[in-house]
């Protein structure tokens, strides 16, 4: 009895460790999107997500309208790289609450934006994950942005 409950408890701990690892994987995985996307580069960014996916955004325009904007990630690269090099833009990543089911994962990142070293908004990132040979790629994004109740 005393081998089966060990045994269990052995069985219990891989199994925790297996699903942090994939966390950490996934984890690596959208704070690698954020290097590339800080150094504009887009031969990189073009090979962390499937395909040509969908952003989209969510904000509330000055008629305090919620309004949903959205883009393919094509145009997301190429208005990343139409950015002037002596601009500068941060995405500062708050937290990470990832959940994972087999081969998808969710991430959940609040954040603050900054250009040209002012607070511009804040918002969430919440991205949809699929794993495939052992990689994680983006297959959706959306994010919130707002001026209000934010941290800064």
């Amino acid at each position: 009895m005393k081998k089966l409950t060990l045994a269990l408890i052995f069985c219990m701990g891989l199994t925790v460790n297996a699903q942090d690892s994939e966390k950490d994987k996934v984890k690596a995985t959208i704070e690698n999107f954020f290097v590339a996307f800080h150094k504009q580069d887009t031969l990189t960014l073009k090979t962390m997500a499937k395909g040509d996916i969908k952003l989209q955004s969510i904000a509330v325009n000055r008629e305090g309208k919620t309004v949903l904007q959205e883009s393919s990630y094509n145009e997301f690269i190429k208005s990343i790289a139409s950015i002037p090099k002596d601009n500068t833009f941060e995405e500062k990543l708050l937290d990470f609450n990832i959940q994972i089911d087999g081969k998808m994962a969710n991430a959940w990142t609040p954040y603050e934006f900054w250009y040209n070293g002012n607070f511009s908004h804040c918002g969430v990132n919440s991205f949809q994950l699929i794993k495939e040979d052992d990689e994680w790629k983006i297959i959706y994004l959306v994010d919130t942005r707002r001026r209000e109740g934010c941290q800064s």
